[in-house]
């Protein structure tokens, strides 16, 4: 049994793309004919530029994964992969994982692909993670951030080959880019197209294989990009970035950055939607004659009436004093919820006064021992 595409490039099999791309670059790096050593590298290189094609094809990665190394080498030799192959009732109709037994025929008939030589395509969306506090939700932000990301190869153009490279027509598919072969099925004889493996569907074959990129057409670098952070964003919301994605295929233009914001919790307010709550601490006496407060939001300070009689625990509202409403006009509300607090110790004056306090509503209480304890368990 030949070593299996996994192994050759080192990566588990639920590796994603980014992974499978990184891995081949350290095997090119290692094995590249014009820079190694190893009497085998020409061989290891080979094997390892064909692990990461089918790797990096969802379609023959699903069929790959499904039969098996030896049998998708097999079917390959035979004159191609298909779902089927190896026993599938249809006799190797279907398309990719999960197809069905019939897309193969509605594209034949109707238009469908099948692959060969594809025009321009937009670059793959990439993602990425960025962390603001609460005031920078709040108020909106712009700031940078650095995102490693694959860029067109600046050596060979995003070509995959030197500009001097002697090129050849494919031999394999004539400079069409794509095979057709013909499948018998329970309609009858279908003609089926796919694309040509020996030059991957580009028509061309090349003498040489750009080393910085090791044939792949891009490279990994670092990239410092502004993003503005609106005011009202919410935990776990996403920026689109157009155009900052990995670069496009055939002249295509760049994907999108995807930046998922992370809102930090903040230790004085709560946030629900575009509502804030905050916890406001009274003392014993402004709660029961009533007081004006100085409450904290995240746009300033502002003044609050605290009615008599107020109990521990009772909930204001302060309109417009929340969180901007994204991409609306407006505040949500702040809600003050106050919270009673007794000292932790009193002079003689204060305890005197309570004891006053105390009598006049009836209550026979220990000052020294028991009506500051029967004070704190009331709220």
């Amino acid at each position: 049994m030949s070593e299996d595409f996994y192994e050759v490039l080192g990566v588990s099999r639920d590796a994603d793309e980014d992974e499978i791309r990184s891995a081949f670059r350290k095997q090119a790096a290692e094995y590249h004919p014009d820079v190694s050593d190893d009497p085998d590298a020409e061989e290891k290189f080979k094997r390892a530029k064909k692990a990461k094609e089918v790797l990096m094809d969802e379609e023959k990665r699903a069929a790959y994964d499904r039969m098996g190394h030896d049998r998708f080498e097999q079917a390959e030799k035979r004159g191609g992969f298909d779902a089927g192959a190896g026993g599938d009732p249809f006799g190797g109709m279907g398309g990719g994982a999960g197809g069905s037994p019939f897309d193969d025929i509605f594209e034949q008939f109707f238009g469908g692909g099948g692959g060969g030589r594809s025009g321009p395509r937009q670059g793959r969306d990439l993602r990425t993670g960025l962390t603001v506090d609460l005031r920078d939700a709040y108020e909106g932000l712009s700031t940078q951030m650095t995102v490693t990301r694959p860029e067109r190869c600046p050596d060979c153009d995003g070509r995959g080959h030197p500009p001097e490279a002697d090129a050849q027509t494919c031999p394999a598919c004539n400079g069409q880019g794509q095979q057709t072969r013909v499948q018998q099925t329970p309609f009858g004889r279908v003609q089926q197209s796919q694309t040509c493996q020996q030059c991957a569907g580009d028509g061309t074959l090349y003498s040489e294989t750009c080393t910085t990129c090791a044939g792949d057409g891009q490279v990994l670098e670092d990239a410092t990009l502004t993003v503005d952070v609106p005011a009202g964003i919410r935990d776990g919301q996403t920026l689109r970035m157009s155009g900052e994605g990995a670069p496009g295929e055939g002249g295509g233009p760049k994907g999108d950055l995807l930046v998922e914001i992370t809102v930090e919790p903040h230790p004085d307010f709560e946030r629900d939607g575009d509502d804030l709550l905050h916890r406001l601490p009274l003392s014993f006496p402004q709660a029961v004659f009533g007081d004006e407060v100085d409450v904290e939001t995240l746009g300033g300070t502002v003044s609050m009436d605290v009615p008599s009689g107020t109990q521990s625990g009772e909930t204001f509202r302060l309109q417009g004093k929340g969180m901007p409403r994204l991409q609306r006009r407006g505040h949500g509300d702040l809600f003050v919820q106050v919270q009673v607090v007794t000292p932790d110790q009193l002079n003689e004056a204060q305890r005197e006064a309570l004891a006053a306090f105390a009598e006049a509503g009836g209550e026979e209480v220990d000052v020294k021992e028991g009506f500051f304890e029967k004070l704190k368990n009331s709220f």
